[in-house]
């Protein structure tokens, strides 16, 4: 159901409203920062205490932005992740299940060329507000589908500027 009770739970529509916008603001610096393997940015979106469960790889969030942010920047030439829209069940006033469907596009290269890597998957994130924002305090990410695709460049080197890395 999509009534307003359903869509705002136990928040007006203005908090919920607001919650809703710093709850995808997160997710945005989550992708910005994994894109720029800034892992500062990265732990924006995430409470200092909070874990995460890439399958693999579980634990603390910060040794997740650390280690991922590392490994790409030595093993990705660029990356790009595309969140969808975000499905946000509010269980609390302060509390928020959100499930957000990501696409992940990886540029590398090896001994035989470039390659673009394709992921699809899910956030299942658990957002707590505390002290009034609103971060990730578990992510659990899930796994739809992937491809590899060997590429060949569309346009020259230096036809655009790079985008910043760290």
């Amino acid at each position: 159901m999509a009534t307003t009770k359903d869509v705002n739970g136990p928040l007006g529509s203005v908090e919920a409203a607001d919650a809703e916008r710093a709850i995808r603001r997160a997710i945005l610096l989550y992708c910005k920062g994994i894109d720029t393997c800034d892992a500062e940015t990265v732990m924006e979106a995430f409470h200092a205490d909070a874990t995460t469960d890439y399958g693999a790889a579980q634990g603390k969030a910060s040794d997740f932005a650390q280690g991922a942010t590392s490994k790409l920047r030595e093993y990705a030439i660029a990356t790009k992740h595309f969140p969808s829209d975000s499905l946000i069940t509010f269980t609390s006033a302060t509390t928020a299940d959100v499930e957000t469907q990501i696409i992940a596009w990886h540029r590398c290269s090896n001994e035989r060329g470039e390659y673009l890597e394709n992921f699809a998957g899910r956030y299942w994130d658990s957002f707590e507000c505390r002290n009034g924002d609103w971060r990730i305090s578990h992510r659990r990410l899930t796994h739809d589908w992937d491809i590899l695709h060997a590429v060949e460049p569309a346009f020259p080197a230096g036809r655009y500027h790079p985008s910043p890395r760290k």
